[in-house]
């Protein structure tokens, strides 16, 4: 999990894939933490990501490095209420927290990627696989 999150950390805007119905929808996304061992997103209960995961927690994210490395990652998304992990986010993101200002904000949710498979791509090397 380190080498994904790193590769995110330094390639800060990444890609998450969801799907509405049977219609495939990307957006930008920016923040990822590591918090007891897994790695957390977050996004607000009035997006339609939210709506979209609730209705099927599998997503994608895809970045890319300005050295044509990639990277795709796939898992399904558990929402996790707990404020620790909110609380977290905030004290990490001051962007988040810009946006949601405190951890019991009713909108602010934040979520865990489960059953992860990372796959690392380049034009220069086969692709390498972790599970995590």
């Amino acid at each position: 999990m380190q080498s994904v999150l790193k590769f995110l950390k330094d390639n800060p805007t990444y890609y998450i894939a969801t799907v509405d119905g049977d219609e495939p929808k990307v957006r930008p996304f920016g923040f990822v933490m590591e918090y007891n061992n897994r790695m957390y997103f977050c996004t607000s209960n009035q997006k339609d990501i939210y709506k979209q995961l609730k209705a099927n927690p599998k997503f994608e994210i895809c970045a890319c490095s300005p050295k044509a490395e990639w990277i795709r990652v796939k898992g399904k998304a558990i929402f996790d209420q707990d404020i620790k992990v909110k609380t977290k986010a905030l004290e990490v993101a001051p962007g988040v927290a810009g946006i949601y200002k405190t951890p019991d904000n009713p909108i602010f949710e934040v979520f865990y990627i489960d059953e992860a498979e990372a796959t690392f791509c380049s034009f220069t090397s086969e692709p390498k696989t972790i599970k995590f």
